[in-house]
């Protein structure tokens, strides 16, 4: 197995799709989620459409970019952590 670093930087790790559903509950919930956004799509008009489209789109933008200063966050914590256990005697 190669290392973890060169395995990130070939895109064989994906953070962010392996932690999106990686339980029951939470496939449960995508798939609550996704049959509640059909049924408001069926009850809307043109107009509420567009405007809940846009509504969809920047609140996936702004998951996406929460998700990255999670992750960032996360590894840089993992990092001190790792660093500390070694330095620390």
């Amino acid at each position: 197995m190669e290392s973890i670093i060169k395995e990130l930087w070939h895109g064989n790790i994906i953070p962010q799709e392996d932690s999106r559903t990686n339980s029951k509950e939470m496939k449960e919930l995508l798939g609550y989620m996704s049959r509640h956004h059909e049924d408001l799509e069926k009850s809307f008009t043109d107009e509420q459409k567009e405007i809940f489209e846009k509504f969809h789109d920047c609140w996936s933008e702004y998951a996406s970019l929460s998700e990255a200063t999670i992750f960032e966050y996360a590894f840089r914590l993992g990092m001190r952590i790792a660093l500390d256990s070694i330095l620390t005697k």
